[in-house]
């Protein structure tokens, strides 16, 4: 019924999991998260509770292995699937005599890829050797990797509906750094995987402030804006003042960049209107 694939990035510490699933929001039933603590999967015919006493588990400092090999001989989670990754790297996961077969788990370095009801045999497989041969970008880029290679196998046997990438870090939230990394969400979609890799792409504009990419996969209303600091940004004067020109017609606008006179970005492209 869902594949996913949980990791620690040995060079940042930081903690993920990516998951996909012919289920509503999938991004709330399986993992569970916390910064500096752990991933806790949670997958199959699985008490809803479980991912939350496992994280638990995590937090007073118990090892994956044990919390695995005691929900394995627990009665009421017969048909379960879990994954616990630490925050130091160390993984376990099991999977429940009840689970639906295509099903099964691959543990490999600091990771794990785990999945039932697959459409075929190859797609555990090829998620590990995706993660694996995956070595540019950060650590969501492997994950979503490595659920773009389970998907491409065949992925959920039903079908597809929605996907989940989390990303943490390895170590506690504090009240200047809440430790999220990546938290996006595709809850119901007829190719959520491609999806999630479209929010990923979008945050990194975002994040590395590619305004030429921005110009034209922000909202709407935000899309002159950053055109503008495109045009700016590479020396276009005449698009610029035509793309501030556009953002400054709009309702409310022109006072929104009047409160942003002392951002540097936005000062300078103002500018050209004087």
């Amino acid at each position: 019924m869902t594949f996913s694939v949980i990791a620690r990035d040995p060079a940042t510490g930081d903690l993920g999991i990516a998951v996909s699933s012919c289920i509503l929001a999938v991004g709330r039933a399986v993992p569970t998260v916390r910064p500096g603590v752990g991933v806790v999967v949670v997958q199959a015919r699985s008490r809803r509770g479980l991912g939350t006493s496992l994280m638990a588990g995590l937090v007073e400092g118990t090892s994956p292995q044990d919390l695995v090999r005691h929900a394995s001989h627990a009665a009421e989670d017969v048909d379960r699937q879990i994954a616990v990754l630490d925050a130091r790297g160390e993984v376990a996961a099991d999977t429940g005599r009840g689970s639906l077969p295509a099903s099964g788990h691959l543990l490999g370095e600091g990771s794990s890829v785990q999945g039932n009801m697959l459409a075929s045999p190859d797609v555990l497989p090829a998620m590990s050797q995706a993660f694996a041969a995956t070595t540019g970008g950060g650590l969501a880029d492997r994950l979503l990797a490595a659920l773009t290679a389970g998907q491409d196998a065949g992925g959920d046997l039903r079908g597809r509906q929605s996907a989940a990438l989390h990303v943490v870090s390895g170590t506690p939230a504090s009240e200047d750094d809440d430790g999220i990394r990546v938290d996006l969400r595709v809850d119901d979609s007829g190719d959520p995987v491609a999806q999630l890799r479209m929010l990923r792409n979008l945050q990194r504009a975002y994040d590395e402030r590619d305004y030429e990419t921005l110009a034209v996969f922000a909202p709407e209303g935000a899309r002159d804006l950053y055109a503008a600091l495109a045009a700016s940004r590479r020396g276009d004067r005449a698009a610029a003042r035509s793309a501030l020109e556009a953002v400054r017609t709009r309702p409310g606008w022109s006072t929104w960049l009047a409160s942003m006179a002392g951002d540097a970005r936005l000062a300078a492209v103002s500018r050209l209107l004087d």
